[in-house]
């Protein structure tokens, strides 16, 4: 059998800041993020059911992504653990932040995102790759085999 790798293309939209960096992202900005993600596998042979001859169902693969990164992170703002009290919360006037515990890189993100999603896929197919793009020319890439 062939093994095979399938890509689904995201899109979202979220806005973060790094604390003691020295330019301009110290500051609150946004971006319009472009995430593929590729998952590997064998497809099935099962001629009985729906997915016979697919890897994963594109839609199957859809609703992992969106349930565990569109829809939380969309129209969010990320910041690091600890770097915004109450007040400073209130003050923005944004009722989506979501702390983490890494200062918010895309680098840093798309290893919470393999993370996440790794451990949401059917046991056939594995986590191939993604690739996150915070501009139009500036990407990040995580693969399985460098882990």
């Amino acid at each position: 059998m062939n093994k095979l790798r399938i890509t689904r293309e995201f899109s979202f939209e979220m806005a973060h800041f790094l604390p003691g960096y020295n330019g301009p992202c110290r500051n609150i900005h946004g971006h319009s993020f472009r995430l593929f993600v590729t998952v590997a596998g064998i497809p099935s042979v099962k001629e009985q059911t729906s997915s016979f001859g697919m890897v994963m169902d594109f839609q199957q693969l859809k609703k992992v992504v969106n349930r565990e990164i569109i829809d939380k992170y969309d129209h969010a703002l990320m910041v690091k653990q600890g770097c915004m009290d109450e007040k400073a919360k209130a003050y923005t006037g944004f009722d989506n932040i979501i702390e983490v515990p890494y200062q918010p890189t895309s680098e840093n993100m798309i290893i919470a995102f393999a993370e996440t999603v790794k451990d949401k896929l059917p046991d056939n197919v594995s986590l191939f790759s993604i690739k996150l793009f915070e501009t139009a020319a500036s990407a990040v890439e995580w693969y399985s085999d460098d882990q």
